[in-house]
């Protein structure tokens, strides 16, 4: 399992999703699932944790988002980043 996680710091929100929702490089035909995070204090602060079955399926799908130039409309502050799990706990 891997995750593909972004940090998005947008000015509305709501246009930055109807693009996410739009699916425009086909994440739904490769991922398992994401998680959409905002900020308790501050909704237009976002992070994002796309989830997919390996590390290669992960490092494909980031290569075709960056060169697909859908980023360019709303620029992560950090991130595409691969990464995978090192510990998972729950309390």
């Amino acid at each position: 399992m891997a995750f593909m996680v972004m940090n998005f710091e947008v000015d509305d929100y709501n246009e930055w999703k109807q693009l996410f929702d739009s699916d425009p490089v086909g994440r739904k035909a490769v991922a398992k699932g994401h998680r959409i995070m905002q900020a308790a204090e501050d909704p237009n602060v976002i992070f994002l944790a796309v989830e997919y079955s390996s590390v290669e399926d992960a490092n494909e799908f980031r290569d075709r988002l960056q060169q697909s130039g859908v980023l360019d409309r709303f620029p992560p502050k950090v991130g595409p980043t691969v990464t995978e799990v090192a510990e998972e706990t729950t309390y």
